[in-house]
């Protein structure tokens, strides 16, 4: 008995040691992947990527993804070199306007939309002195937008077609021309321009320095009055399939800046100045930053129709070469996660 005892004994011991090696090496494992899960996030240059750069300050992403996570932000001028960026695996998700990610969606379909972020945030503004009193006085005259097949872009096509008015390469109609937001704010100093369609706080900024009245507001901007998507939250295919877990975290860091900012602005615009200086170097005025606030709608909710409404505006203006029937993009907006962060609550 005393020998069949102390063979069960060192059964057991061998089997403890085995499974404690087996989970030492699984922790491991686990630990390894962790710490070598580096997640690289893009963002604007803008006060309409407000919840992203909330989400940044209050180490809302770095609490969602873990200690051992490391997170790279890679900051970009135009929705266009961040729509590459994402396309060809330099970034991993991020803060994005829909006009530049609609386009490349068509070309390589490895792009995915998780969540809405706000709607909004843009008003028309005229030059003082350009003897501008209504839309319709365009006509001849040369109007700012940041970039071709930007949401601004697109909105002011939209409101130049309500009135009746053509976009022209001459004094026949409206001439449209691109300019960064920073430049446009030069230009309509120097009588370059005449107009701009352009995202807050550079409107207000205009106003406030006395070179610019607004001709049209944010709230009667179209489509919907202002309720359009300007800021969305996107995911490549690759991050997706790889790391589903971490992008639901981020659409929940998302969510949580939204609200802070809602419960808590002028911490906000404290916050939102931080980060600024971050990418940019240089901080903004919190009075600039309350306008921008004030202008927009935060909100997670996206709808595909809101996608394709913006879709037939830019095929519309020629932007995206491809035939109508391709327009399809039932697959880019992807609200299985958004969806199953709000059955938590």
């Amino acid at each position: 008995m005393k020998r069949v005892g102390w063979v069960l004994s060192l059964v057991m011991m061998v089997t403890l040691v085995v499974s404690a090696c087996g989970q030492s090496k699984e922790t491991a494992a686990v630990s390894t992947t962790a710490a070598s899960t580096t997640v690289k996030i893009g963002i604007l240059k803008n006060v309409t990527h407000a919840p992203g750069f909330v989400a940044l300050q209050n180490n809302y992403f770095q609490q969602a993804f873990g200690p051992n996570a490391k997170i790279e932000v890679t900051p970009f001028d135009n929705g266009a070199d961040f729509a590459t960026a994402i396309a060809t695996d330099q970034i991993d998700m991020g803060y994005v306007g829909p006009g530049p990610v609609i386009n490349q969606y068509l070309k390589s379909k490895n792009i995915r939309v998780i969540s809405g972020v706000n709607n909004g945030g843009a008003v028309l503004v005229a030059r003082k002195d350009a003897g501008i009193q209504s839309v319709k006085d365009l006509v001849g005259k040369t109007v700012a937008v940041a970039a071709k097949g930007g949401t601004p872009d697109l909105s002011l096509r939209v409101l130049l077609q309500q009135q009746g008015l053509k976009v022209t390469t001459d004094t026949s109609g409206v001439q449209i021309v691109t300019r960064a937001p920073a430049d446009t704010l030069v230009a309509i100093r120097q009588k370059e321009v005449d107009a701009t369609l352009i995202a807050e706080p550079w409107g207000t900024q205009m106003i406030q320095e006395g070179s610019g009245t607004i001709l049209v507001d944010w709230n009667k901007i179209p489509p919907k009055d202002g309720n359009y998507p300007l800021t969305i939250l996107v995911a490549s295919d690759k991050f997706l399939k790889e790391h589903r877990d971490l992008a639901k975290k981020a659409v929940k860091a998302n969510k949580q800046a939204i609200d802070f900012i809602g419960q808590n602005p002028d911490k906000s615009y404290e916050l939102i100045s931080s980060e600024l200086k971050v990418l940019t170097g240089k901080g903004m005025e919190p009075a600039l930053i309350k306008a921008a606030i004030d202008h927009l709608k935060l909100t997670q909710d996206i709808a595909l129709e809101d996608i394709n409404e913006q879709a037939k505006i830019s095929f519309d203006a020629g932007y995206l070469k491809v035939k109508a029937e391709e327009l399809d993009f039932s697959k880019f907006l992807d609200t299985s996660l958004l969806d199953e962060v709000k059955k938590e609550k």
